[in-house]
């Protein structure tokens, strides 16, 4: 197509997403992954007639990935099937209480109403206050790239700053709206995978919890890696060259210009640009070989919050499991306790909150007939925090310990039933995908971690290298690392750098 050729380091839905946006410009664009399969962090695992998402297990805000399609003149629905999960999420405490979210307004008002009696126009209040915020930061803050902050606010109103609730905390927002505490824990647990404790986080994230009701949660069929799947035939049709199973051992420089890849093999591949969908803290400390540049960035890294790491466990059981629905999170007693210990002491939680995924319930056909496929993610600190750590025998305590808490909540599981057992600790997930400190989620998302605060998605100190993933701009998760691929591509394809 005549353009300056584009090597993308990474496979994630990030470097899958830079990758279309880059080719639809113009551009030759070749993917280099470490694994032999791409999806970065939402990849796969097949044993024995089980299928697992490794990481996320639901996807939300459709639109997302319906406008990547339709870029590209597609249909995602000619790509994907979305099987709908409703209800979405159920929370669960010690002494048998429940909560469950739907999309479905007249249940989502009676469950508030059996907690919090008369709370139905407070629930309508509440909707309409994040409809208003989600609209705001999607349509003014989240999709564009801006370094200024004074130029960044500027695109809003005065009403409309002060609507985001940016400098009001989480919990405090959501207590605007409700009494019930334990609304306000089920709301406010979304902060745990932000890096952050609701009673720190900005208001702003009550467009979590909204974004999810207003737009449901969907199961991919065949797995949240049928996502995957779907965009990198994509991506494939595109012509975009996915090269799986080739590491990256380095950034080529040139006088401080990025001016390709070196393989784990040898190989050197010339780019124009280089991209990398390796968490950035890791790309600027492990991919670029100069003393002086690492040493810069390893400064400014020390100042980068991250979300916190994760403990997964992939059961596949055999027979039903009854008690649970697609996806439950079991909330401590001690709700405060747990972010306190996680974030604050940095320790895993006394009482470990965690959530189990079982989308075999939405689609059977993840598990063989009649048997369930299970997932568990438990938050733990960071690697650094923890220090040294037997993963073997913490990881069957913490084992132990789920067990016997869904057990005393009606869940009917005898891990004699567990027929396939995988087990990944922080260790693991950072040597798998480069996750910087065992972090699962990349960059946190405090106040001074979001829009122009946040790390840009190109480098002050390598000219044409180029960051997408979830710890670059715009953030965390599935939908954010998609529309981040968007937003590094228009940073290549023309934007200007603003300073």
């Amino acid at each position: 197509m005549g353009q300056p050729g584009t090597v993308i380091i990474g496979g994630g839905l990030g470097g899958l997403s830079a990758a279309i946006h880059l080719r639809l410009a113009g551009r030759d664009v070749t993917i280099f992954e470490a694994n032999d399969c791409v999806g970065g962090r939402a990849n796969r695992i097949v044993r024995d007639g089980f299928r697992f998402d490794t990481g996320p297990s639901l996807l939300n805000y459709p639109w997302v990935f319906q406008d990547l399609f339709r870029a590209a003149g597609r249909k995602l629905e000619d790509y994907v099937t979305l099987l709908p999960v409703d209800p979405s999420i159920t929370f669960q405490w010690t002494d048998g209480e429940r909560f469950t979210l739907s999309s479905n307004v007249q249940k989502l008002l009676a469950e508030c109403e059996r907690l919090e009696p008369g709370s139905r126009p407070a629930v309508f209040a509440f909707l309409r206050d994040a409809a208003i915020k989600y609209r705001v930061s999607f349509d003014k803050l989240v999709s564009r790239n801006e370094d200024n902050v004074l130029r960044w606010l500027g695109a809003l109103s005065p009403g409309e700053i002060a609507r985001l609730s940016l400098w009001r905390s989480l919990d405090g927002e959501l207590k605007r709206f409700f009494k019930n505490h334990r609304i306000r824990e089920a709301f406010g647990a979304y902060g745990m995978y932000l890096g952050g404790s609701p009673f720190e986080l900005p208001g702003l994230f009550s467009i979590l919890a909204y974004g999810e009701l207003a737009y449901g949660l969907w199961l991919p069929k065949g797995g949240v890696y049928g996502l995957v799947e779907g965009i990198e035939k994509l991506a494939r049709e595109l012509g975009v060259k996915i090269c799986t199973g080739q590491r990256v051992r380095r950034i080529i420089l040139d006088r401080n210009r990025a001016t390709g890849v070196e393989l784990a093999d040898g190989e050197v591949m010339h780019a124009g640009t280089v991209v990398s969908n390796v968490d950035l803290p890791t790309t600027d400390t492990e991919l670029i070989d100069d003393a002086g540049i690492i040493a810069r960035t390893r400064r400014s890294i020390k100042h980068i919050r991250m979300t916190p790491g994760v403990l997964t466990f992939y059961w596949g059981i055999r027979g039903p499991v009854a008690g649970l629905g697609h996806h439950t999170i079991f909330l401590p007693d001690d709700y405060r306790g747990a972010f306190d210990d996680l974030f604050g002491n940095k320790r895993i939680p006394r009482e470990l909150p965690f959530y189990v995924a079982v989308p075999s319930a939405t689609d059977p056909d993840l598990a063989p007939p009649g048997d369930t496929a299970m997932f568990v993610l438990a938050p733990t600190p960071l690697l650094g925090e923890l220090g040294p750590v037997d993963w073997s025998r913490t990881a069957a305590e913490i084992k132990g310990g789920i067990i016997e808490r869904m057990q005393c909540d009606g869940v009917d599981l005898d891990t004699e039933r567990i027929a396939v057992e995988e087990v990944w600790t922080p260790e693991d997930w950072r040597e798998r995908f480069g996750l910087y400190d065992g972090s699962a989620f990349g960059a946190a998302h405090t106040l001074f971690q979001v829009g122009p605060f946040r790390a840009r998605n190109y480098s002050r100190e390598v000219s044409g290298l180029y960051y997408v993933g979830a710890s670059t701009t715009p953030g965390t998760g599935m939908p954010m690392v998609v529309l981040g691929g968007k937003l590094v591509a228009e940073r290549i394809t023309g934007r200007v750098h603003q300073a």
